[in-house]
């Protein structure tokens, strides 16, 4: 991945986080909830900046911090996402509640793929932000691209997986069963005929696509 050195530095250009962001980045640290790095979330932000979306999808809410970070970048943009994780759908309420954000973000408790019908029925949206289950990656494109308006983008996140999808590890180990699947992942996004992709190298990797 990045250089730790290039990384300190560019660390340092980030404006300095607000005291209700970071006590959510101290939790999920504490509590071992994923989250975007930080130069990953930047990078997130300064895209929902550029296109400015008046609605925004994201599968896997968490506890809210992605969805949180991308509805303060632009203060005109809705978020929907979903959480199937009760603890982490209840923090996520929390944190959204807590910030005033409330009336742009709203987060479903469920399955995305058992409650994909309530979702699609709150778009169309201009941003798909997929941040869930790995192995899952390209069943969530297929089945909410459908809803993206004509200029739509979808953001991938984790789709180098520590730079793991570069080795070709023999093992079955759970890290080397993930890594297989994102880099499918990858493999099959990168060729997709109606998308045009970028994997961004910031963060834990983030996958750029829009339509040719």
């Amino acid at each position: 991945m990045i250089d730790p050195k290039l990384e300190k530095y560019l660390m340092q250009t980030i404006d300095q986080r607000e005291e209700d962001i970071v006590a959510i980045e101290t939790y999920a640290n504490e509590n071992h909830v994923p989250i975007m790095e930080p130069l990953g979330i930047e990078f997130l932000q300064q895209m929902i900046r550029i296109k400015q979306p008046a609605r925004i999808l994201e599968i896997g809410a968490a506890i809210g911090y992605s969805a949180i970070q991308m509805a303060k970048s632009y203060p005109n943009c809705e978020v929907v996402s979903i959480e199937r994780d009760e603890q982490r759908y209840n923090e996520a309420v929390r944190n959204i509640t807590k910030l005033g954000l409330e009336n742009r973000v709203q987060v479903l408790f469920g399955d995305a793929f058992d409650l994909a019908d309530r979702l699609k029925a709150k778009g169309p949206f201009d941003v798909l932000f997929i941040d869930a289950a790995k192995g899952q990656y390209q069943r969530f494109f297929e089945l909410f691209t459908p809803e993206l308006e004509s200029n739509g983008m979808v953001i991938s996140d984790n789709v180098l997986f520590k730079g793991f999808v570069a080795d070709d590890p023999a093992d079955g180990s759970n890290i080397a069963k993930i890594a297989r699947k994102i880099r499918t992942y990858n493999e099959w996004l990168v060729q997709h005929p109606e998308y045009q992709t970028t994997i961004v190298p910031v963060g834990d990797g983030v996958a750029i696509s829009v339509k040719r």
